[in-house]
């Protein structure tokens, strides 16, 4: 069964909206109806339907201030905007490991304290974008994993800070399919897929109607965390254990 939501006359906003994963939220939302902005440093590639471009840098806090005051009603925020270079500790600056947590853990916290008056008003949601690399180790990415572990425990606590009037819950995605995955795994797509049990990485869609279902969800879903990781990652323990063991 395939279920259908209907957004008309709400209000969306989703952070990096512009590809990746949020291209694929907010195209969700705006196909369901809503009226959604989207944010980003850079314009989306081309102009889709149903969105509305701001360019705002959600780390400058002027940038949040005026991305949010052009609004009237707001009644779902997805903090989707994140992401790291491959950056070891080792030989790398301490700027760079900062501005990573600034994106993925500072400005979602600083977009939903913005947006929550407007939350309030509607009875509204927030949507973290979160990551497996913040529940296990992330090698390579540690401040990316440490900022989206604070992310996943940010949106338990205001969960409960504003609840009842707000639910704030957290989409924690594990590997995904995007336009530049291919780059960022080294083209072995497929074969990093076949380590998950559903047999594939996430897509967009996958994530987007985990996020129509939870911003619809009955008021008392809130400071949930729902896994869209097709079962996680098969241990490495697995791959070196042979069948004829016992």
């Amino acid at each position: 069964m395939t279920a259908t939501y209907d957004y008309t006359g709400r209000t969306v906003l989703v952070t990096g909206g512009t590809r990746g994963l949020g291209a694929g939220i907010a195209r969700a939302f705006a196909e369901a109806g809503a009226d959604v902005l989207v944010c980003g440093r850079t314009p989306p590639p081309t102009a889709e339907p149903g969105l509305r471009f701001v360019r705002a840098d959600v780390r400058d806090p002027e940038d949040v201030e005026r991305l949010v005051a052009g609004l009237d009603r707001l009644d779902v925020v997805v903090n989707n905007a994140g992401g790291s270079p491959h950056a070891p500790l080792e030989g790398t600056s301490g700027r760079l490991h900062a501005r990573v947590i600034e994106l993925n853990l500072t400005a979602p916290l600083l977009v939903s304290q913005r947006a929550h008056p407007l939350l309030a008003a509607s009875g509204g949601t927030v949507l973290m974008i979160g990551s497996s690399s913040g529940t296990r180790p992330s090698p390579g990415t540690s401040a990316y994993g440490a900022a989206k572990a604070g992310l996943h425990h940010l949106a338990r606590c205001l969960a409960a800070e504003w609840a009842p009037a707000v639910r704030v819950n957290t989409v924690v995605v594990g590997l995904a399919e995007t336009e530049n995955a291919a780059d960022h795994y080294a083209g072995k797509n497929s074969e990093l897929g076949a380590t998950i049990p559903a047999g594939r990485m996430a897509t967009p869609a996958d994530v987007a109607e985990t996020c129509l279902w939870l911003a619809a969800a009955p008021g008392y879903v809130t400071g949930a965390q729902v896994h869209v990781d097709g079962g996680g990652e098969m241990p490495a323990w697995r791959y070196l254990v042979s069948s004829e063991i016992s």
